[in-house]
């Protein structure tokens, strides 16, 4: 059973590109609840917008608040993210072991996020009840607001019963039936036959076989077949077409 979607908390944004930026990796993974805190060039942002790429949803309902006690008041699980401790004794996790924890938790949970050139304040941390913090390389820690967002909606959705889907497999094709590959083939060996590519002739099944399992192996699908045929055909014109 999946938990309540947490909320995700932007502490004094500075740049409406990025709150925008915010709300689309959150939308592309199934959520909706933004809440920003004190951002800094004031709200709605004129920036904001076409940063979201269509997750206008998001950033018209999200909610402003003056500081982050008031923006997770009614959260029961807080989350700091931040690459350091900044002095606060807290329990540390992962992305992973966050999300996991807030699928089965009773009650709301937020994760809180800082201004991008200096995160959290340590105050800010200590209000919250646990540390979030990216296993990352530590001779270049550095993410970006939308980066650390999308981090932790895609561990989200990994759990959640929101409806995801894979966009490369509505895009595939079927495979081509074997009579189109039999033209290319065919099409292939008469081209090479031209230039006299199956030399020496006792060498010549051999190397129709060695084209053809070549030819064959990838799964062609339908418009694979015709663009390479329509290639095949433009170097065997010696004539340009106007």
């Amino acid at each position: 059973m999946t938990g309540a979607k947490p909320v995700i908390v932007l502490v004094r944004p500075q740049l409406g590109e990025n709150i925008g930026k915010a709300a689309r990796a959150m939308l592309n993974f199934g959520l909706t609840e933004l809440r920003l805190v004190a951002p800094r060039d004031g709200w709605p942002n004129p920036d904001a917008g076409p940063s979201a790429a269509g997750a206008d949803a998001v950033l018209d309902q999200a909610q402003i608040y003056g500081t982050l006690a008031e923006a997770v008041a009614d959260c029961a699980h807080v989350y700091a993210t931040t690459v350091r401790k900044r002095g606060v004794t807290k329990p540390v996790v992962t992305p992973e072991e966050a999300v996991r924890a807030i699928h089965v938790a009773p009650g709301r949970s937020a994760v809180v996020f800082g201004p991008e050139r200096s995160g959290l304040e340590t105050e800010e941390v200590a209000l919250c009840r646990t540390i979030l913090t990216v296993p990352i390389n530590p001779d270049f820690a550095s993410l970006n607001l939308a980066q650390a967002v999308i981090l932790v909606a895609y561990e989200w959705s990994k759990g959640s019963d929101a409806e995801l889907v894979q966009p490369t497999e509505e895009e595939l094709l079927p495979p081509a039936p074997q009579e189109e590959l039999e033209g290319m083939i065919a099409q292939f060996e008469a081209l090479l036959e031209r230039a006299g590519y199956f030399f020496p002739p006792d060498r010549a099944p051999a190397t129709r076989r060695t084209l053809r399992n070549l030819l064959t192996k990838p799964g062609w699908n339908h418009l694979e077949v015709r663009t390479l045929r329509g290639v095949l055909s433009s170097l065997a014109d010696p004539h340009p077409r106007d």
